[in-house]
């Protein structure tokens, strides 16, 4: 599959046919309250807030960045990679948005580890996620040792914090917990089919345990862990830190409160992994679905229907959302995504991909029919929302 196909997969992964699922499950009753699991602290408990780093506002203003990561292997989202690239990105990250934090996410491990040392030594503290996605579980958690082992070494190395994730929605991405050889069969599964989900659930939380153990085993930091909020369950007694992917959409800053609560139950920080949307008029409401938008069959992918560009949406919402992770005094919020290399843009609408984009920059392909094309990035008004935040969150 190209791997323009392969952003299909990408934009917001775990937010195909979410929608779809969270619905038929509200309707068979098959998601219980969140903090159902084993070792959930009383409702009562102190809340994250008391809990937090920073007791007011976000400790961590951050951004997620991909390496590259592949959705259907071996191919990857960033078939270019460069040191120069790399260094042109995390100045932008440093210097331009103001951040002190970046999630780094991908399937490489070294460039992983590149790119946590290039924002360690810039005095950027930084979380590390690796993801390696419809293999063995074996083979994942050796993929996280090995991870693990090169964070500690970070860790060791540096001032600034180094936090380890241990994956990303495993529920969807790890075979052994849905049935299906791959994530896509697995989402269509738990649209389609008739199953146990305690069941699932309890998969899930047997994967976990095993990834916590590995991950305390090589690792001596924070650990968390890339949760899809609202759709996982997960026993954070044996993680550090509550991690979430927020896709939500709520005009009332209140309704986030309310959604998000349950978390607090677990009395330990929150980090909020990913939020954000794409780039066009609607797209706020789309969450993490928004992605879903290209027509990958056509010999040069195209956008479906008559979608209308709005940077101003995705500003608008990355501003709003940033507004209420302050408020709430959450550990950390980092927008998806710093750039998306592989959904360029074009001036032409039909074949303008960063419409479908979840990226602070918009990409400009020399080629648009060649993923490994050279490619320059110009910010988007996002990428201006994010700086202005962060400017003024730190007292300018």
């Amino acid at each position: 599959m190209n791997e323009a196909r392969g952003r299909a997969a990408t934009g917001h992964t775990a937010g195909i046919d979410r929608a779809a699922f969270l619905k038929r499950a509200a309707a068979l009753g098959l998601l219980a309250s969140t903090g159902a699991l084993a070792g959930a602290p009383a409702a009562g408990a102190a809340t994250a807030r008391e809990h937090s780093d920073s007791g007011r506002g976000l400790t961590y203003r951050g951004v997620a960045y991909d390496t590259g990561t592949s959705y259907f292997p071996p191919e990857l989202t960033r078939p270019l990679w460069s040191t120069q690239a790399l260094t042109t990105d995390m100045d932008a990250i440093d210097r331009r948005l103001h951040c002190n934090y970046v999630n780094v996410f991908g399937t490489v491990v070294e460039r992983l580890v590149e790119t946590s040392a290039a924002a360690l030594k810039r005095g950027l503290a930084v979380s590390i996620q690796p993801r390696l996605f419809d293999h063995p579980q074996e083979r994942i958690l050796s993929h996280l040792a090995r991870t693990a082992r090169e964070a500690e070494k970070l860790r060791r190395a540096h001032d600034p914090e180094v936090v380890l994730v241990v994956g990303c929605e495993h529920i969807l991405f790890t075979p052994g917990i849905v049935p299906g050889d791959t994530f896509m069969e697995r989402i269509r599964y738990l649209t389609e089919e008739v199953y146990d989900f305690e069941e699932i659930l309890r998969r899930l939380d047997a994967f976990l345990g095993r990834a916590a153990a590995v991950a305390r085993r090589h690792f001596h930091g924070r650990v968390t862990y890339g949760s899809a909020a609202g759709f996982e369950e997960v026993d954070w007694s044996r993680f550090d830190i509550v991690g979430l992917d927020y896709y939500s959409y709520h005009r009332d800053p209140a309704e986030h409160t309310e959604e998000l609560r349950p978390y607090r139950r677990w009395n330990k920080p929150i980090m909020i992994l990913e939020f954000g949307c794409c780039t066009y008029r609607g797209a706020a409401k789309r969450g993490g679905d928004g992605w879903d938008v290209v027509d990958w069959d056509k010999p040069v992918p195209e956008i479906k229907g008559k979608l209308v560009r709005s940077e101003r949406e995705q500003a608008d919402h990355i501003a709003f959302m940033l507004d209420v992770f302050e408020s709430e005094g959450f550990l950390s919020a980092s927008p998806y995504e710093f750039i998306a290399v592989d959904s360029p843009h074009s001036p032409v609408p039909e074949y303008d991909l960063d419409m479908a984009s979840y990226g602070l920059v918009k990409v400009i392909r020399k080629d648009l029919t060649d993923p490994a094309s050279p490619y320059r990035w110009e910010p988007k008004l996002s990428f201006h929302a994010v700086a202005r935040h962060n400017r003024a969150a730190c007292g300018g």
